[in-house]
């Protein structure tokens, strides 16, 4: 068995061209605003990528980058602007945050409206209860994708790892709504080999390379590779992709599978905070 690529740098391709096609109708461009603290070269190129994705789709693009000292207080006011701000219809601020600054602070105040990355309080909230607004992108990209490959998940064991607010919380969510039985592993969980050959759907977002290994995947799983991990100057998931290719029906590959996704659903949901500030 070889499995079938889950290739999100397609349906992202295809998302954003609908994008496009949605907001050249519209006569106030949506705005999305980018913070970014600090220079960390690979948050700055994911940065990049999304101002990139948000100007071919014809969407008002705003990058602010600050200085690692700069103090919560600054930051906060920051925030604060762009929730006044008539041009900016979502905005999201890129994590991590240096020490100083109380992330979870910085994220409750950003207006649920406009809060393109989903992690507010109210929208997680919202999330959990069922009543979906706006979704994290990532793991809302992991659900599309799912879908654009007619796989089915009803009644399947899905087994996450990793437990993180913006990835393994949120999509478990996701997943139980669609039916599945969820199984969440992470750091302290034992014999996790074990766990992870039960799965049906495998997603791994812990960002350690090559930690799912062949003989940890269930003959024709599907595997969702989350993880970006650089070594030798490569980009690595967290699933050794060659060897587990081979027992897998479906497997995303690092690069070219969620990543594309991620940005992708940011403007998606670029667009559904538009639709709530203009309504």
């Amino acid at each position: 068995m070889t499995a079938e690529i889950l290739d999100g740098k397609k349906l992202a391709h295809k998302i954003r061209e609908d994008l496009k096609a949605k907001v050249s109708k519209l006569e106030i461009k949506p705005g999305l605003a980018v913070v970014l603290v600090g220079n960390d070269p690979a948050s700055q190129i994911y940065v990049s990528g999304k101002e990139k994705a948000c100007n071919e789709s014809g969407m008002l693009s705003k990058k602010i980058i600050l200085d690692d000292a700069v103090s919560e207080m600054e930051l906060m006011k920051l925030v604060d602007e762009l929730n006044q701000d008539k041009e900016i219809h979502g905005f999201i601020v890129q994590l991590p945050l240096p020490k100083q600054i109380n992330s979870h602070l910085v994220i409750d105040g950003i207006l649920p409206s406009k809060d393109a990355d989903g992690f507010s309080p109210i929208n997680m909230g919202n999330l959990l209860i069922g009543k979906n607004k706006i979704t994290p992108a990532t793991p809302k990209g992991i659900m599309r994708l799912l879908d654009e490959y007619k796989i089915n998940l009803e009644g399947k064991h899905a087994v996450i790892v990793g437990r993180s607010n913006i990835m393994g919380k949120p999509i478990s969510v996701l997943l139980q709504q669609r039916h599945c039985t969820v199984t969440m592993c992470h750091s302290r969980t034992q014999n996790l080999g074990e766990i992870t050959k039960q799965a049906d759907i495998l997603i791994s977002a812990v960002g350690k390379a090559k930690l799912i290994t062949k003989e940890m995947v269930k003959e024709g799983a599907v595997v969702v590779d989350v993880g970006m991990n650089r070594e030798d100057g490569k980009l690595h998931g967290d699933v050794d992709f060659e060897n587990v290719k081979e027992v897998a029906s479906y497997i995303s590959p690092v690069p070219g599978g969620v990543g594309p996704l991620t940005i992708a659903m940011l403007l998606e949901n670029t667009l559904e905070c538009y639709d709530y500030t203009i309504s």
